[in-house]
Order: C-alpha cells, then structure tokens, then sequence
C-alpha cells in the first residue's frame, strides 16, 4: 500500500517526470485520445523478444516502435536526445506495454472476446485528428496522416482493437472501489503535515581559483560531454506550393453557368417577409379568448398575460414556414395576415391555444440577378476552384504512386521549387536565431521529419482545400556536437564549472558532517573559508508546496524524506553546485476534521488502487498464459537505437 501511496503523492501533487513522461508515451500515436495502453504489432518476423499462445512480439517490431515513440516525442521536445529517453525508462515501458497488449488479446480470443469493425470505425471517426474543420470524418485527413506517419490502415485497426479490448477487460476491475476512512486518514494528514528546515547553497561559480583549461583538458572535457553541446537533426525542407488561386482564370464562370445558378436558387433570390411577434400560449379557449377581449379593450398582451400570472414569449425575424413549423399552418397564415400591432387568434397549436401581436413587419425585395451577378460569381469561383485544386492534386497523388519523383512531379506539373536553410523540427535555424519559418513551411515540419530521406514526397495541406504543399526533405545532418572551435568559449565556461561542482561537493560535504556532529549549519557555512550565500529557513504544509500538482524545487521536496535533525547534500544540477539541506522539525497533519480532502483523496487513491488491480490481472493473465519473455530484448533494442540514432545522442 506504500507504493500505492507515493504514486498518489507523486502522480497527483508532484510527479512532473513522470507525468512528463506518460506524455511522451502517449505521443507515440497520432490519435489525440488513444491512450498509452494500444501499443500493438503487425507480427512481423526477425527474432522473438516475447510470445503469449500463438501471438510473438518480435525484436523488429519492438525495435520500430520504441523508435517511433522516440521519434514522436522529440517533434514536441527537439532537444531530447535517444540516451535521455532510454534513460528514462522508454525503451523497457514500450516492451511492457506491447507485451500486456499481446497478453491481453490472447485472453480475450480464448475467452471468446471479439470487437467488432463498426465499432473500430465509430472509434476512428471520433479521433480529433481525422476529423474536418466542422469536426466530421475526414477521407482525405485519415490518408494523408496514415502516410506520414508511416502506419498502415490495418495497423491501426489493429492498435484500436487492442486499446478497446483493454479498456472492456481492464476499467470494470476498478470499479466500485471504496477505501475506508481508516485507510484513508494517515494519508489525508500527510498532506496537512507541515516542515521547516534550512538550506544552504554552495554554487559552483564560489570557487575564483579554477585555472583555466589546456587545449587536452578541453578536448577530453568536451568528448565526454559531447551530448550535452549535440545539436539535434537537421533538415532542409523542399517543398512546392499548389494554391487554388492557380486555377482563377479557369474558374472564371460563363454567362449561362451564372443564370442556371441563379435560375435553381430563385427561392433564395425572391421577395421575403418575416415578422416578429409577442407570443401566449394558454391551455384552453376559454382562456385564450379571455386574454384576447382584454387585449381589445385597450390593454396590451403582456399586461393582460400579467395579470393571469403569465408572460408572453418573443418570436423573432419569423418566416412564414418558421412559424408554421413551430405551431401550425393556421398559425402561421393568420399571424401574417394581421397588420403590425394587431392580435392574431386564438388558434389551435401545437402546443395549446395561440394568441399572436405582430410587432415587427420586415419585409425584403427580391433581387434581380444582376443585383446579385457578383455574389453568384464567387460562388462559383469558389466552387471550380477547389474541383480543379482536388483534380490537380489528385493527379499528383497519383503521379507520386506510380513512382514519380519529387522532382519530376515539381517539373512535369509547373510548380515552383522552394527549399528552406537547414532547420531543427520545431522550425528554428542553429546559424541564424532571428529566422522565422514562413507560413507554408510550419505545417511541413513535422511530417517531413517524419519521413526518411528515400520517403515518396508528401502532399500536405497548408490551407484545408485552398492551398498545399508538396514536401520531401532535402539535405539531412544527423544529431552530433558542432566542431569544438565553433563552441571552444562556452565548453571552457562550462569545464570551469564542472571544477567548480566538484569542489562544492566536497565542501558540501565538509559541512554537512560538521553539522551533523551538533554545529550549526550558519555556522559550518560561516567556516567554509569562502563567500557563499548565507543559509534560508524554508518550510511549509505539504499540499500548499505541492498545490495543483507543482512540483516544488527538489531541495525544498527533500525536506519531506528526512528524519527531524538529519541533514543531507544534494546536486543543484547541470554543474551549478551543491545544497545542504537540514531538516528543523516536523509539524504533524490531523485531516479528521477536514471530510472535503479526505474525500478527495479517497477518490484519488480509488483510482490509483482500480490501476493496481488492473496491473495484478494484467500479471496473472500473463502467468496463466505463460507468457515468455526474452530477458535481453530491452537492452540489445536500446543499444541498436543508441548505434542508429547517433551513439546513444
């Protein structure tokens, strides 16, 4: 149950890693609401790296996609390099996840589970990704994003099937858990639990009596560190530009094309009327011609309504068939016979007896065709315009799938060929940092670094319907460290730091041991025998330093894992130092008395307990199937991704 409980503190008041790197796991897929759970295989050959029943995950296939889960990630974060997201945990949380997918599918075929394609595809039409701007299905978006991102429609069918079958088997485990108050109180008090310590900083920079390096120190300073100066991939983007202004003298409208139009839409051309109107509806005749001898006598319907406890409704800008359709065709015809300000009814409705005061007449005359030549031409332009766009890039599409060639495809069709400097994925340029990436190109970055090199170029829509862009990426520099003489003054900063971090370890040290034998710590930095800042008395309630999931600094967070009086070093980072972190006293939370947040954090730990009993029948499926694992297919992935992504930068 402890662990249970540091998920909950971390997930829900703090884990910023982890959520950071759920994040990136569920950036694998294109779909915005397919969780992390649908990693799947398309059962490839290549050598087994797990088999349950008559299903094996293959090395290929684990390969491929812990590769395009890193691929995905790196479009959002474009300095993480392949080390990192190893380090982390990716490659090993991708194989546990495809493994529970396999698992689970296996259980369901023999269980006699099976999902059926309508609801695969009621799936597919709800993704945000696939849909057009009014939000329906979109053909033309589902292929185009299938294409660049390299997944072939049975795939992800597959992928959706396992996902669904996981939610179907999994989410009812967690159902219906309730924890007891019992349970639930140490846990709600720890977060009333306040602690106050103090914290010292020993920076890097203290230490003035850093020589400065040789030419060997920085060169064998800077080989070690070649990840952290390593400039991610770069690409030229080619790219051509079809707009549906190509097609404005073809789709110039003739003569007889503007009057057929105008002759099938003469309705919307022709003389209108509409009227407003007070409204009552009472329940009987009786009633309704009660109201309408007041309204005769002189008093208006909304008194006359008052003074029977009611309220008249407005009805505006009303057509004829509006009015018809809300009420009745009786309705309708009497409240448009009446003069404005006169009392239509009552009359039988939908909904009882209508009374009717014309408030407002409005009426609009009909315009003749050329009153409205101009308004039928755009019309039309608009309507040839993207029937020509369509042909034509449908010709392209066609073109490219029979072989052609970026460059024949740009030459045979007229277009114009552009090429961008080298650009990392997020569009910005290493050599020029006042470059801003043009319109056409920002919606061609992450699908061209998608692709490989030898990738069929791509048509991707810039503007839905109005304008596209043929893509293909030129020139390719691979992730790696610039030449040191192009950076030779900030690695010699930076080797001055690094020296700087290591002798404030040892005097973070130093003091710490002399405060753990009784001296003060104001005191231990006072005797350090150099200038540093003097120590800061912090603390706090865990929720308020942990509020809507912040994460507090980590030296602020560590005051919470210590004993009272202990004292502890921990690294600043990136080679800024070192702090000594003391812990004063511990203030005991009591939440019996605050029943909002320990049922708040019922709910919370529910949901985390529901997880758990997913993953125990996750694992006890597994068992039952004998699910067999290879016990190198983590490592040698990742040292065949850290080979082909640049030696693990």
């Amino acid at each position: 149950m402890l662990s249970v409980f540091r998920r909950f503190i971390r997930s829900k008041l703090g884990a910023f890693a982890a959520l950071i790197f759920l994040g990136i796991i569920a950036a694998a897929f294109i779909m915005g609401d397919i969780t992390s759970g649908n990693f799947g295989s398309s059962m490839g050959g290549g050598e087994t790296a797990a088999r349950a029943g008559g299903s094996r995950l293959t090395m290929t296939e684990l390969q491929d996609r812990v590769q395009r889960v890193f691929e995905n990630a790196r479009r959002s974060n474009p300095g993480l390099q392949i080390g990192d997201f190893l380090a982390q945990g990716g490659a090993a949380q991708v194989y546990d996840q495809l493994v529970a997918s396999m698992t689970l599918k296996e259980y369901a075929s023999d269980q006699k589970v099976h999902i059926s394609k309508r609801l695969v595809d009621a799936q597919i039409a709800q993704i945000p990704a696939f849909q057009d701007a009014a939000g329906n299905f979109s053909q033309e978006n589902f292929r185009q994003l299938l294409l660049r991102e390299r997944i072939t429609e049975q795939a992800l069918r597959d992928d959706i099937s396992r996902e669904i079958l996981e939610r179907q088997m999994l989410a009812p485990l967690g159902l219906g858990v309730k924890l007891t108050d019992s349970m639930v109180l140490p846990y709600a008090s720890l977060l009333l639990e306040a602690r106050q310590g103090t914290i010292a900083v020993i920076p890097a920079t203290a230490f003035k009596d850093i020589a400065d390096p040789t030419d060997a120190q920085l060169d064998d300073f800077y080989r070690k560190n070649a990840a952290r100066y390593t400039i991610p991939e770069q690409r030229r983007i080619r790219y051509a530009v079809i707009d549906a202004e190509r097609f404005a003298q073809a789709a110039q409208p003739t003569d007889a094309e503007i009057a057929s139009y105008y002759n099938q839409n003469k309705a919307a051309y022709a003389a209108k009327e509409s009227r407003s109107f007070e409204q009552l509806i009472l329940p009987t005749q009786a009633a309704a011609k009660a109201i309408a001898d007041q309204v005769k006598g002189g008093k208006s319907l909304a008194a006359a309504a008052q003074s029977a406890g009611l309220s008249v409704s407005e009805l505006k800008d009303q057509s004829r068939e509006a009015l018809a359709s809300a009420a009745s065709a009786a309705v309708a015809n009497a409240g448009f016979a009446a003069k404005q300000g006169e009392l239509a009814g009552p009359l039988r409705g939908s909904l009882g007896w209508v009374l009717l005061r014309v408030t407002a007449v409005r009426t609009t005359p009909a315009r003749a065709l050329a009153a409205v030549r101009d308004e039928i031409v755009a019309a039309l332009r608009a309507q040839k315009e993207k029937r020509l766009l369509n042909d034509f890039t449908g010709k392209i599409e066609d073109q490219i799938a029979n072989g052609g060639s970026f460059d024949e495809v740009v030459k045979d069709n007229g277009l114009k060929l552009e090429t961008t400097p080298f650009l990392v994925s997020s569009g910005k340029q290493v050599e020029d940092a006042a470059y801003q990436v043009p319109a056409d190109v920002k919606p061609l970055l992450a699908p061209v670094f998608g692709m490989s090199q030898d990738d069929d170029a791509q048509l991707v829509p810039i503007v839905a319907e109005k304008r596209y862009a043929l893509a293909a990426p030129g020139d390719i520099q691979a992730a790696a460290p610039p030449p040191l003489a192009k950076v030779k003054p900030l690695v010699a900063m930076q080797y001055k730091l690094a020296q700087g971090n290591e002798k404030a370890k040892a005097l973070a040290e130093q003091i710490r041991a002399k405060v753990a034998k009784g001296m003060k710590l104001d005191e231990a930095v006072a005797s350090a025998g150099i200038a540093l800042p003097r120590p800061q008395v912090v603390g706090g309630r865990r929720a308020d330093i942990m509020r809507d999931g912040q994460r507090p600094p980590a030296e602020v967070a560590m005051l919470f894992t210590m004993a009272t009086n202990s004292v502890k070093t921990l690294p600043a980072g990136q080679d800024r130092g070192y702090f000594v972190v003391q812990l004063n006293g511990i203030k005991r939370g009591d939440a019996g008395s605050d029943k909002a947040l320990v049922n708040q954090v019922r709910d919370q730990l529910s949901e985390v307990v529901g997880q758990e009993y997913g993953q125990q029948f996750e694992r006890a499926v597994e068992k039952e199937l004998g699910v067999k694992r290879s016990p190198n297919a983590v490592a040698s992935v990742q040292r065949a991704l850290a080979s082909a992504n640049g030696g693990g930068q």
